[in-house]
């Protein structure tokens, strides 16, 4: 059984989520809240294996309160499911190290998502994904790139390091076989290489990495 706990402010939606999960047969909800401070009060007393959390809510958010979350717990699997898909909160849950982000919309997403995030990957809402392609696409100031280094990325080399960077900044192969003086037959060597070494299946997965700052 896949244990969660639901955290939202609106109690209707939090009794129709308990009925759209409870209708699984893998899936029992253990409790739930309606703010953040309930969020990680339930979260210690009942250790989860899946947190379902709302980010707009009175008191402390759910990103303050995963944040808060994650620095006891660090193994959390926390996804935020919301009807917010703004640049900012996306960026800050990914940073965060939550394991989901899924709009509320996307109801029948839900359940299969749960099992997604037990069997290890990270899950993103149709809407979320495309926010992140753009973010990929949306070249960051230089200051900015400078600093988003994650420590996931410490098994790359420097060169790779670089090439991720760029990838994130949303450049092609070729672009970035001329930013760095390299061929792209180059440039596609160590990107299959980058993947491997952190487990990854494509260039959006590895943009996600990175703006994870895991």
């Amino acid at each position: 059984m896949i244990r969660t706990i639901i955290i939202d402010d609106d109690p209707f939606v939090r009794l129709s989520l308990r009925t759209i999960l409870e209708a699984q047969k893998d899936v029992e909800v253990v409790a739930m809240g309606g703010t953040g401070e309930e969020a990680a009060a339930l979260f210690d007393e009942h250790a989860p294996d899946v947190l379902l959390m709302d980010i707009q809510m009175p008191g402390a958010g759910g990103l303050e309160a995963a944040e808060r979350i994650l620095a006891a717990h660090g193994d959390a699997r926390i996804v935020f499911l919301t009807t917010f898909s703004d640049d900012e909160y996306i960026v800050r849950a990914l940073r965060l190290g939550a394991r989901g982000y899924l709009i509320k919309q996307e109801v029948a997403t839900i359940a299969p998502a749960l099992r997604s995030v037990m069997a290890g990957q990270s899950v993103l809402g149709d809407e979320v994904l495309e926010r992140v392609e753009a973010l990929v696409r949306a070249k960051p100031a230089p200051s900015a790139a400078s600093e988003r280094v994650p420590s996931v990325l410490g098994v790359l080399t420097e060169r790779e390091r670089a090439i991720v960077e760029l990838v994130a900044e949303g450049l092609d192969n070729r672009e970035i076989a001329a930013r760095l003086y390299l061929s792209e037959g180059t440039v596609r060597n160590h990107m299959s290489a980058i993947l491997q070494k952190l487990g990854l299946k494509n260039r959006t997965q590895l943009a996600v990495c990175y703006y994870r700052g895991a």
